[in-house]
């Protein structure tokens, strides 16, 4: 069995499927044969951000502009562009400073000027301005992530505790334009929740964030659960919105790389929801059930799993669903990778993980045990001692994650 030549497979496939989807051409296409009267501001907010605003100042005179993204992920000056980098997934100071200088850059905006609005998935923490103390909403977005709620759940309630989601960043826009161009990061491209949707009519309730509350037993203030039952916008009249990638095109892109290896390809899902380890097992048994078939084959899927924090350890969903494959894999002839396509997963410096058949063994020679690291959440530094970390650096796009599970057919 050749697992350096499936993990090369595996990695090329990934990073391959990743490349395709870089905003930059998506873009300028969006914004091809576009003309805008009057002043033209732009905002781009996300872990995209940059790259989005750069490919955006190439095809589009602009008079100001602001970026805010990720520590680490501004790759240089843009012309007539201030850039910001703040923390994710969990907003701080300098995400609320950077968003108040965008807020300054759009006051006194006429009727005749425009917005252009450049969104990615990472804007919820990132773009940020907050109706209670800064450190409650951390308190709140941190007890969200342990809880394993679903994105969109967690969106319904960052969009009511911020002065600029939900459609609150529209409405400090008028009586300007806004065009926005929108890199989704959530299954099935619902524009009002990517990135808690700054300039989109909200699709949630203020019974939905309150059951959200009830259903994770989140703590809040009085002053928040007030916020809550406070209704969001419905309707915006100012406002021009076009969604240009999605997790569904690095699916078929990481599909068609597979094929051009020799691989049979099987695209299972780009709507993946569930806890990263069960996705992780789920692939694995998919492994026990054909790896004795004889033949090459890709089993691809993405989407956003989620993680239950039960212990402390280090590590992101991508990590934990490759780690989770480990036990099913063992002596088999396959892998499974799982990358996010922003290059970073969890508060790590990794994209993801990477696990075959010889991963269980080399945890248990290394004296780690799979079901104590997984209890501990402690993915990164399990996969880190059996090489089993991907590292690709910022990638410039964020359309979900990509996983794929390579059977490496009979040798000859």
């Amino acid at each position: 069995m050749n697992y350096n030549k499936m993990r090369d497979d595996a990695e090329r496939i990934a990073c391959r499927a990743i490349g395709s989807c870089l905003p930059d051409e998506a873009v300028k296409r969006a914004l091809s044969g576009k003309s805008f009267s009057g002043k033209v501001v732009l905002v781009a907010a996300g872990k995209a951000a940059w790259q989005m605003a750069k490919a955006a100042v190439q095809c589009t005179e602009i008079d100001g502009g602001i970026v805010i993204t990720k520590y680490g992920h501004v790759m240089g000056e843009i012309p007539g562009v201030r850039c910001f980098e703040a923390a994710h997934p969990v907003p701080d100071e300098a995400g609320v400073l950077a968003t108040e200088r965008a807020l300054e850059l759009i006051r006194g905006l006429s009727a005749d000027d425009t917005v252009l609005f450049l969104l990615s998935g990472g804007g919820s923490a990132l773009f940020e301005k907050p109706l209670v103390s800064l450190d409650e909403l951390r308190n709140i977005t941190n007890a969200l992530l342990a809880s394993g709620a679903e994105i969109t759940e967690i969106n319904s309630i960052r969009k009511r505790l911020s002065a600029v989601k939900g459609g609150r960043f529209a409405l400090a826009c008028a009586p300007a334009k806004v065009e926005a161009v929108i890199l989704s990061d959530i299954l099935g491209d619902r524009v009002d929740m990517i990135a808690s949707g700054p300039v989109s009519p909200d699709s949630s309730s203020c019974a939905d964030a309150l059951e959200v509350v009830r259903k994770y037993g989140i703590n809040m203030s009085e002053r928040a659960l007030e916020l809550l039952n406070r209704e969001t916008p419905k309707s915006l009249e100012n406002v021009f919105v076009q969604v240009v990638g999605s997790v569904r095109e690095l699916c078929r892109a990481a599909e068609r790389e597979a094929a051009s290896l020799g691989y049979q390809t099987f695209f299972l899902t780009d709507m993946l929801s569930c806890e990263a380890k069960e996705a992780g097992r789920m692939l694995a048994s998919i492994a026990q059930s054909h790896a004795g078939d004889g033949r090459k084959a890709a089993y691809i899927l993405g989407g956003e799993t989620v993680v239950h924090l039960t212990g402390d350890g280090m590590g992101g969903r991508n990590q934990e669903l490759a780690l989770a494959a480990a036990e099913g894999l063992s002596g088999l002839n396959a892998c499974v990778i799982s990358v996010g396509s922003d290059g970073t997963d969890g508060p790590t410096d990794a994209a993801g993980g990477y696990a075959d058949g010889t991963t269980l063994t080399r945890l248990r020679n290394a004296g780690i045990s799979l079901s104590e690291t997984l209890k501990n959440n402690d993915a990164y530094n399990a996969l880190k001692t059996v090489d089993g970390l991907v590292i690709t650096g910022p990638t410039g796009t964020n359309v979900n994650d990509v996983a794929v599970m390579l059977i490496g057919g009979t040798e000859r």
